[in-house]
């Protein structure tokens, strides 16, 4: 038998790609258009929790994309706490594999590229869902994922106003600082929900909640403007669907499968 070679880059090999917005936006609206032509499969994601006490659990997501002629299953740590060891609270490793024969091909650390993929489906979700006339972000949540949201929607609309907000403060004001510099416009930490999202044409919920509470209030959605809840632990009154005109997700299997979910219940 032949040697296989399995390729393997680290977060430094991500890194040095230098991917720019446009590229990263551009490879995932690939994906999703391969996925609305029916030329993947992706199955509903499961959960691994190690145990409830460590206050955390592993998101394990399975796919195929005929188009890039590949099957790949990642595996993310979704850990709550891990800023208290300096740590991020999300890590991941994706595999992938020829889908003919199964031989693997290559193992990425996939921390950065989540949270770019993320990143990436929130803003593509705004081109198409949004306003284009839409000038003030409102931004609740500082993880990894949360960098590129505010990036990536920035790179499309160009806002006149970007809110952010997180629970601690050390935490919205070291965001708030980083995303200033690195989009050369001003971004402006608020200490509480309602100031972050009043008045906001597109409004993004990614909270790191213990458990569901209803902190994103309903009233406080302006007519016309785009929510987008991806909490793990739903932060939204429920009442939010009352006042929408739509609802969109990205596939229906992921939104009906387990437990978690913005708008689960």
């Amino acid at each position: 038998m032949k040697p296989i070679y399995i390729d393997y880059l680290n977060a430094l090999d991500i890194e040095a790609l230098d991917m720019t917005d446009a590229e990263i936006i551009g490879a995932v609206e690939a994906g999703l258009v391969a996925q609305g032509n029916g030329q993947t499969v992706i199955e509903p994601r499961v959960h691994l929790e190690p145990d409830p006490s460590f206050n955390g659990h592993f998101n394990v997501l399975r796919g195929y994309v005929a188009p890039l002629d590949a099957a790949g299953v990642k595996i993310v740590g979704d850990y709550v706490d891990n800023y208290l060891h300096g740590l991020p609270s999300e890590f991941g490793i994706l595999n992938l594999f020829d889908p003919r024969t199964g031989t693997p091909r290559a193992i990425l650390d996939a921390t950065v590229i989540t949270d770019m993929r993320t990143g990436a489906v929130t803003a593509i979700g705004a081109k198409h869902l949004a306003k284009k006339t839409s000038k003030i972000l409102g931004h609740v949540g500082a993880r990894g994922t949360a960098y590129w949201n505010v990036r990536l929607l920035d790179h499309l609309f160009d806002f006149d106003e970007i809110r952010v907000h997180s629970r601690r403060p050390e935490s919205r004001d070291g965001f708030a600082a980083k995303l200033s510099a690195d989009l050369g416009k001003k971004v402006t930490a608020v200490t509480d929900w309602r100031a972050c999202v009043e008045g906001a044409d597109i409004v993004v919920e990614a909270s790191r909640l213990l458990e569901p509470q209803p902190l994103l209030r309903t009233q406080w959605i302006k007519p016309g403007a785009l929510v987008m809840p991806y909490g793990t632990m739903s932060a939204v009154e429920l009442s939010l669907t009352d006042i929408m005109a739509k609802i969109v997700v990205d596939d229906w299997g992921q939104c009906k499968g387990g437990k978690f979910g913005s708008l689960r219940a």
